[in-house]
């Protein structure tokens, strides 16, 4: 867990006018406010709105959203009040608390056979500042990340699935490319472990050729570069880049070609990948 004094580091780093009491007093308002409750890791509670702060501060956000961060959870999980919020901390933060907390409220009681999409635009409508929005995909970053503590397997099934169909995607949508990558990432390990597994192995074994291409290719430019002058070698580097490209992306088809068979009835062949993907030899 971050602790008090670098998260403020942190933020003080790239914000010049910070106002370190205001983060100091959230900081420790939310340990005070959590006391005793547990995660089901069993953390204490105010790890998760720490770490929610410190997955923010990556994205170099505003101090309010910091500080929204270390409050998220204050207004439906402790005896914290909007009145409190707004006397402490001013009025932007208390609008943004209550913006999350009423899109948890949202999440609990939307119906579990609503369109994904439609969930997504009523998540939107909902949030009247960005910034929820963004304190909510962390939240969720967050709650990804400590997935595996969870007992119920049908639960884990099921907010994994959520994330994949509403939360990944709407970080996409924002922009915020990290999230959804990781959030796509999590859920697929826990909803299919096996397939996960599988491509994770594959992803490694074609990096380590790709490093020894990687090698042979600045062996190559050396020597190319010591006999012969500046041009020649230029030309040369460049047939020689666009070969070991041909080579590394015909490796990739083949690999490709024989993953996508997996998933198609016994006995039928996929005669190219290159049909699959739409790629084709220049």
């Amino acid at each position: 867990m971050m602790r008090q004094f670098e998260l403020v580091d942190k933020v003080s780093g790239y914000l010049s006018n910070l106002d370190e009491n205001l983060l100091n007093q959230a900081y420790v308002f939310t340990v005070k406010k959590h006391g005793d409750q547990k995660r089901a890791s069993g953390d204490p509670y105010f790890s998760h709105p720490v770490e929610v702060a410190g997955i923010l501060t990556e994205l170099k956000l505003d101090e309010p959203t910091i500080v929204t961060g270390l409050l998220h959870d204050t207004l439906e999980d402790t005896d914290a009040t909007y009145e409190e919020l707004q006397r402490l901390f001013g009025e932007e933060v208390a609008q943004l608390v209550d913006g999350v907390t009423k899109l948890s409220k949202l999440e609990l009681t939307a119906d579990q056979n609503k369109q994904a999409e439609n969930f997504r635009k009523l998540l939107v409508a909902t949030a009247n500042d960005i910034r929820v929005l963004i304190v909510k995909l962390a939240d969720r970053l967050h709650n990804m990340r400590t997935l595996h503590y969870i007992q119920d397997p049908k639960r884990k099934q099921r907010i994994a699935q959520e994330t994949l169909e509403i939360y990944a995607p709407l970080a996409g949508r924002m922009g915020i490319q990290s999230f959804r990558e990781e959030l796509e990432d999590l859920s697929f390990k826990m909803l299919k472990p096996q397939g996960y597994s599988l491509i994770s192995d594959k992803l490694v074994a074609l990096k380590a050729e790709r490093s020894d291409m990687l090698d042979s290719i600045a062996y190559d430019l050396k020597n190319l570069l010591t006999e012969e002058g500046a041009e020649a070698a230029a030309l040369k580097a460049e047939k020689l880049r666009l070969q070991k490209r041909q080579q590394a992306a015909e490796k990739t088809v083949e690999h490709l070609t024989r993953y996508l068979e997996q998933f198609l009835e016994p006995g039928t062949k996929i005669k190219d990948a290159r049909a699959v993907i739409g790629w084709r030899k220049s």
